[in-house]
């Protein structure tokens, strides 16, 4: 089985780089300098010559604020055409596309955890054309999972985590929302979830797939700094306005992910074990 990854300078598709060497799986990884998923012509070259069986799509535009603003163009080809472009050419060389979507194609005033079925209603810009690239996966006639995701951290970009710890070290006081809700994801769970629906031929469709557990952002930042000498404060999202939406509950239902068999860690273990091996 032949894996092609996209976006593999990415948070996501570094470790799912990292993770199909460790499995010695026979792959391809292209980052945005190598393959530009906007050039429709460039996608279905490269998918001739490369013929994948998977399509492992790691590729986003993630500037959530400047998708409402300076942004928004670039949003709407990375995440709207440039997955119809992935889509259309994996329909057409017959693999099987993974693409990850986001908690924001949901508006975020639901109490319970979202469904897979729940109607969808974005709010923002990068919600709006994440949403867009869902349904141009649907419509590819490509076999697909798409894998809606929050709240994300790893070790290989920029991500609430290593900001949390940063700004630890610099203050004495923080100050972080606690009305908005959510469950963290680690990078390794989700790319070990994207693998393993490949592995065990889960039935094609929308699946969503975080840690398990959840926290509001000040919950998050308390885990995150508790061996740490500074005062974490909880402030509500008025004290920090921002250029886009940000919904109050971002709680994804893992049932259906665990219907497949995958063993979902709670965020506080996965947090653990992210700490660990990036202390080595």
């Amino acid at each position: 089985m032949k894996f092609i990854v996209v976006g593999a300078r990415g948070q996501l598709g570094q470790e799912l780089v990292h993770m199909l060497t460790e499995r010695k799986a026979e792959y391809v990884a292209f980052g945005s300098d190598e393959l530009n998923i906007t050039n429709r012509q460039q996608v279905f070259d490269v998918f001739a010559d490369e013929n994948p069986d998977v399509v492992l799509d790691a590729a986003a535009y993630t500037a959530v604020d400047a998708a409402e603003d300076e942004g928004k163009e670039i949003n709407w080809k990375v995440n709207f055409e440039g997955t119809k472009n992935l889509a259309d050419a994996s329909n057409l060389v017959g693999a099987k596309l993974l693409f990850v979507s986001t908690d924001y194609v949901f508006d975020g005033t639901k109490e319970d955890p979202y469904l897979e079925t729940d109607n969808v209603g974005p709010k923002n810009e990068y919600g709006k054309a994440k949403l867009a690239g869902e349904k141009a996966v649907q419509e590819s006639g490509a076999d697909y999972y798409i894998i809606r995701t929050s709240w994300v951290f790893g070790y290989f970009g920029k991500n609430f985590v290593y900001t949390m710890k940063r700004l630890g070290e610099q203050l004495d006081n923080l100050t972080v929302v606690n009305d908005q809700k959510g469950r963290p994801t680690w990078t390794y769970t989700l790319a070990d979830f994207m693998l393993h629906l490949v592995d065990v031929s889960a039935p094609y469709g929308i699946y969503n797939l975080s840690n398990d557990g959840q926290a509001t952002w000040f919950e998050f930042a308390k885990e995150i700094l508790k061996g740490v000498d500074v005062k974490v404060n909880p402030v509500s999202s008025d004290a920090f306005p921002t250029k886009a939406y940000r919904p109050a509950n971002s709680v994804l239902d893992l049932n259906k992910a665990k219907s497949t068999g995958f063993m979902i860690p709670s965020w506080k273990e996965a947090l653990k074990a992210f700490e660990e091996n990036d202390a080595k």
